[in-house]
């Protein structure tokens, strides 16, 4: 008699399982499973394309060609300096260019007279020399302007025709004021007055300002001013009206650019 219960030959075991799991129940918790789980597919953010990357990299080779640019400028300006000043250290080497001199021979004032209403008149002559030192360069003077002081106080401006001077080269200058009705200020005044009561001396002050180019053939500066302040130059003046001369003899003056 055949069994029942054997399966019929052909036919696959029934599986035994409930609801996805085998008869002997789920697997325990905490238990791994058989297979490595997957790493999460990555992000798409990282493999899109900056849209500011190739602007960056566009505006990076921009700074540094500019920067690039101007090292070179500046070495060049830096260059530039360099030989100028060499240049001109050689030439000043080789020149050797000195500030002209000047001198006071003369000085004179006729009728000096400040009347009550602190208004003075009076003709002066001053005469001078000026010497040219250099052994290798010309001097050129114009816009040559004298004037005549009493301390910081101008009496009068005279012009004085512009001349040229060779290598040690002495030139005579003559400047001529008149001066007929000048305010003088009180303390100006007062001033000269003082000296007078001392010894009867008055002590004034002669500046000369002038343009001035130093040349040597093709060589040649660019015209300065040419500051000379000849100081303490002592005349006798022990009354009002008087006339009085230089005393003490020749002055030299001080002379700057």
């Amino acid at each position: 008699m055949d069994d029942r219960n054997r399966p019929v030959t052909g036919y696959p075991a029934a599986n035994p399982q409930t609801n996805g799991y085998s008869a002997a129940g789920p697997p325990p918790a905490g238990t791994a499973y058989p297979y490595a789980a997957a790493a999460p597919p990555p992000s798409a953010y990282y493999y899109q394309t900056n849209p500011y990357q190739h602007h960056n990299y566009q505006y990076d080779a921009e700074s540094i060609h500019r920067a690039t640019c101007l090292r070179r400028i500046f070495a060049f300006v830096i260059g530039l300096v360099v030989i100028f000043g060499t240049v001109t250290f050689i030439v000043w080497l080789v020149l050797r260019p000195q500030l002209p001199e000047f001198r006071v021979d003369s000085f004179s004032i006729s009728n000096f007279t400040i009347g009550n209403d602190s208004l003075t008149s009076f003709t002066s002559e001053v005469k001078l020399t000026a010497r040219n030192p250099n052994k290798k360069m010309t001097l050129g003077y114009d816009q040559v302007q004298t004037a005549i002081f009493y301390q910081a106080y101008s009496l009068s401006e005279t012009s004085v025709a512009p001349f040229y001077q060779g290598t040690r080269n002495e030139t005579s200058l003559t400047a001529r004021f008149a001066d007929a009705g000048s305010f003088l200020e009180k303390s100006a005044v007062d001033g000269i007055t003082r000296e007078r009561g001392k010894n009867g001396n008055v002590n004034f002050n002669v500046r000369v300002v002038s343009r001035v180019r130093f040349e040597a053939k093709a060589w040649r500066t660019r015209r300065r001013f040419l500051k000379v302040f000849c100081g303490d130059l002592v005349l006798g003046l022990a009354t009002n009206g008087a006339s009085g001369a230089l005393t003490g003899g020749a002055r030299q003056c001080r002379v700057g650019i």
